[in-house]
């Protein structure tokens, strides 16, 4: 028997490099808004915690909040239209996940990215080995909370128990630990192994592979 049985993936950083896009609505937000760009580090370091949150580090400090909520609505428009222009799964992802499916193994992946982007990148990338997919929308608790992980589990039809979290930044981190979950930390993402470190982060793997010998260890 299995020790684990359910896998849920973190998106951006984990099964896909997003960051090119990200910088560049948010580039064309701040663009729009007379305001001063942003470069790739930086928003590598302000994703993780939702779009809200990416637009607020990214605006100047003290910026009035409508001018917050104007910049944000731009960047929501734009990155619908333009969050696969760039976009790529990480090596060897699709395959772990196939081969995952192959044995079994109940998938779903629970973002901070809008639902709309989560659900339409899952069908592009994903289609036919994902199950689930879910990413922020309004009246739900975004990661750090186990909201959206319970919200996978109930739509699995899965148990907690037997289930890992996989993800690649502190806030993944956090959430494993609010679910009751262990946690997988990847370190081809958006997080270095000496801050995931600083944040809690105690199973690391470098290679998509190594996943799955975490999982029949």
């Amino acid at each position: 028997m299995k020790k684990y049985e359910t896998v849920i993936f973190d998106l951006d950083g984990t099964l896909l490099y997003t960051l090119e896009d990200l910088t560049k609505a948010t580039n064309y937000a701040l663009r729009r808004m007379n305001m001063p760009e942003r470069t790739l580090d930086d928003v590598r370091r302000f994703v993780g915690n939702g779009v809200a949150r990416l637009i607020e580090l990214a605006v100047p400090e003290g910026t009035p909040t409508e001018v917050f909520e104007q910049t944000l609505a731009i960047f929501r428009g734009y990155y619908d239209i333009h969050c696969n222009d760039n976009t790529k799964a990480y090596d060897g992802v699709i395959d772990l996940l196939r081969e995952l499916k192959a044995d079994g193994y109940a998938l779903a992946i629970v973002s901070n990215k809008p639902d709309s982007a989560v659900k339409e990148l899952a069908e592009i990338y994903f289609e036919g080995i994902v199950k689930v997919a879910i990413g922020e929308s309004a009246g739900v608790a975004k990661k750090p909370a186990p909201d959206t992980v319970y919200a996978a589990l109930k739509e699995l039809g899965m148990p907690k128990e037997g289930a890992v979290y996989v993800g690649d930044s502190e806030v993944d981190v956090m959430t494993a630990k609010n679910s009751g979950l262990p946690c997988i930390s990847v370190l081809w993402g958006f997080r270095e192994e000496a801050f995931l470190k600083e944040h809690g982060a105690d199973h690391f793997v470098r290679e998509p592979e190594e996943i799955r010998d975490f999982l029949n260890a």
